[in-house]
């Protein structure tokens, strides 16, 4: 079965080969790839058939099936009118091609909004360029800053980042300042903690609760879950060569009625007496196989072990 899956290298294909500058240092790069797609592509299919089905450029006010040679590019200006643009007058327009990422600027990093990380590629030295590459990298790292640059790939203009991280160093896109919209007109609380009514206390407790969640990051402790349920899903049809939908059992959140809200400060008591007792408290192995009190039938129980059964198969096959 077709299906995407995390390499666990980057691809060493190069989508991009040019050159680092900055003041006459001169660093010869390759750009690959640093992301894969974990999402399920889904097909429209006929659902008589299971024909893949397209799509026609159509004539949304007519109906009428276009040919591409009938079709001009517009912006629209006003409501239902456009301005024309030909295909020389977008080409004219277009970045021009370069084989060079000029910085323009160092910035300190802690200065960069996370909101404007678009895209990561990893870059990597070419032709005898490791020294001065790694020379960028480490001047990088213990001046804590970051090159700011912009780069034509594909002939679409990006501003860039150019960031050390371990042994390589990361070039990622950014969006543009006029692509990030402004949040002065959300109902946020006001950014002096006194004036959004919060106590020192509270403060202290949220502190103790984040230092008592603090963990090492580690990427593959955060999946995509959904993914995993899809496949293990899909595995489970193909196996039982069943074209009848799954059950599920819904898994609905509890709702807390008006009489169950607590102030902040019960919340936050709470949930660090929750995970300072949490280590106290074990379950033994037989207590987690005991059979729950309520009574099921036979053929629900079979149905489950089948079910988890063939989720484990497929899980391997996957993973």
């Amino acid at each position: 079965m077709a299906q995407n899956t995390r390499s666990n290298y980057s691809s060493t294909r190069a989508v991009w080969k040019g050159a680092v500058n900055f003041g006459l240092v001169h660093i010869p790069i390759g750009l690959y790839s640093a992301t894969s797609s974990s999402d399920t592509d889904f097909n429209w299919l006929d659902k008589r058939t299971l024909q893949p089905v397209g799509y026609k450029r159509i004539n949304k006010a007519t109906g009428e099936e276009l040919k591409p040679s009938e079709i001009v590019k517009g912006v629209e200006y006003e409501n239902g009118k456009y301005v024309v643009l030909t295909e020389e007058e977008i080409m004219a327009a277009f970045p021009k091609l370069t084989r060079a990422i000029e910085i323009e600027a160092f910035i300190d990093v802690d200065e960069i909004p996370f909101i404007y990380l678009e895209k990561p590629y990893y870059t990597a030295p070419l032709n005898g360029g490791e020294k001065t590459y790694a020379l960028l990298r480490e001047a990088l790292k213990k001046s804590n800053k970051v090159g700011i640059s912009r780069i034509v790939i594909q002939t679409k203009q990006h501003l860039a980042l150019l960031i050390p991280c371990g042994r390589a160093l990361i070039l990622n896109l950014l969006r543009w300042g006029g692509e990030i919209r402004p949040f002065e007109a959300l109902n946020l609380p006001p950014l002096d903690p006194r004036d959004a009514g919060i106590k020192a206390s509270e403060i202290r407790m949220a502190l103790a609760l984040i230092n008592e969640m603090t963990q090492p990051w580690d990427a593959d402790q955060f999946r995509n879950s959904f993914q995993d349920e899809i496949h293990r899903l899909l595995e489970t049809k193909i196996q039982a060569r069943d074209a009848q939908a799954l059950r599920h059992e819904p898994n609905v959140l509890p709702s807390r009625s008006g009489s169950e809200v607590m102030d902040l400060t019960t919340l936050l008591e709470r949930s660090l007496l929750g995970r300072n007792e949490r280590p106290r408290k074990s379950v033994s192995r037989q207590e987690e196989n005991m059979p729950s009190r309520a009574p099921r039938n036979k053929a629900s129980q079979g149905a489950r072990r089948h079910s988890s059964n063939a989720a484990t198969a497929a899980q391997g096959k996957f993973h």
